[in-house]
């Protein structure tokens, strides 16, 4: 039986898909297999010894202490593209917010307009919505820096909307690039693309390399009076820059899912109260993606979509099976399989990957493993952990 703590109110959906006849799911659970949860900040020591894996239904993984986790061989998975429709549609609300006084039109009507009669209230409309009419996307340029699930969705939308869009993603994956639409012009750099675009929006995770991306010097480089939208990560954008820009007209409006109290009654400031993934069928679609992938890896061991361990599968054939992890260092696997040969045990199947300071494998044996074997595995140096499955 395997066990799951989870954190934060997990879809339903999600929590469905572990069959109760193999899991224990609950939100107060002492040594867990598994751990799934949201925006709960966890801390390396609310992962204990049974803990070997760590589910965030979402795509950031800042609230997980990541370099912990690999220390003690613990993968830990995300949702990477489970809310790309519901962040692209928000941001595609933030455009059209940003060129139509459509908050000021409303509140128009409501103020003006309550207890008047049809005629009078006609009059009114009439001779007062010229103050909210705006301007139009259409044949205005948008930069979209980020170009993964949810950047290409976005730029895919903005080109149907009859947008110009230009495109940078210095890490743009195969798989990204075949997504992403011919029509997008790729640009170089961020200079050239921040020349070119009346809006710019962020789909970038933080990394030490991102964070305050959008700074002082790099604000020099926008279109004078183009407008910034970040649905992506606060601190990819340095707030005092932002202030100065906006104070001196460089930047005209500021659009965020990440209210900061810096900004807070700002009329060239839209803040928005972290809503980019919260819709019912986001909320879903991550709760089951992760789970499928601790299922998979609690009774596989295969590893998908994972931020600290390299993505690997093997099918299931015969025999049975064995995954480690450990230090990526030369000879590893050769130590591992000098054991099994002394002790006459032959592998069917196998499979090895690596990340950074780290590596995977998966191993499929004639004989099931004893304690003994076990044991000598976990012996030799720098291997972290051990399983059967």
């Amino acid at each position: 039986m395997h066990r799951v703590l989870t954190y934060n109110a997990i879809s339903v959906k999600g929590l469905d898909k572990f069959s109760r006849d193999k899991y224990e799911v609950a939100s107060e659970l002492g040594k867990p297999d598994a751990i799934m949860l949201r925006s709960h900040v966890l801390q390396p020591e609310d992962i204990g010894a049974s803990v070997k894996a760590v589910g965030r239904a979402g795509a950031g993984v800042n609230n997980i202490p990541v370099d912990s986790c690999t220390e003690q061989g613990v993968v830990v998975f995300n949702a990477p593209g489970a809310n790309a429709n519901a962040v692209k549609e928000l941001v595609i609300a933030a455009l059209l917010l940003s060129t139509r006084d459509i908050f000021g039109g409303i509140e128009f009507v409501k103020s003006e307009g309550r207890g008047k009669g049809g005629g009078e209230l006609h009059k009114i409309v009439e001779a007062g919505k010229k103050k909210y009419g705006g301007s139009e996307l259409k044949g205005k340029s948008l930069g979209v820096v980020g170009l993964g699930a949810i950047g290409s969705l976005v730029a895919e939308t903005a080109l149907v909307m009859g947008m110009e869009v230009f495109g940078y993603d210095p890490a743009l994956s195969v798989e990204a690039a075949w997504r992403l639409s011919s029509n997008v012009q790729r640009v170089e750099n961020m200079q050239s693309l921040l020349t070119k675009s009346d809006f710019v929006t962020l789909h970038l995770p933080v990394l030490e390399a991102t964070r305050n991306l959008i700074n002082k010097e790099l604000i020099s480089s926008f279109k004078p009076g183009a407008k910034l939208l970040n649905f992506s990560r606060e601190k990819l954008v340095d707030t005092d820059a932002i202030i100065a820009a906006l104070d001196n007209g460089h930047i005209s409006q500021y659009l965020s899912d990440f209210p900061i109290p810096e900004l807070m009654g700002r009329d060239d400031v839209v803040q928005i109260p972290h809503l980019g993934a919260s819709t019912e069928e986001a909320e879903e679609n991550c709760a089951i993606m992760v789970a499928d992938q601790l299922i998979d890896f609690l009774e596989n061991g295969n590893i998908k979509n994972s931020v600290n361990f390299p993505n690997i599968a093997l099918d299931r054939t015969a025999g049975y099976r064995i995954a480690f992890s450990n230090r990526n260092v030369p000879k590893m696997l050769n130590s591992v399989l000098s054991i099994l040969a002394d002790r006459d045990i032959n592998v069917i199947d196998m499979i090895n990957k690596s990340r950074d300071g780290v590596a995977y494998n998966i191993l499929d044996i004639e004989q099931e493993p004893s304690e003994a074997l076990l044991s000598e595995l976990e012996a030799i140096e720098g291997v972290i952990n051990v399983r059967t499955l």
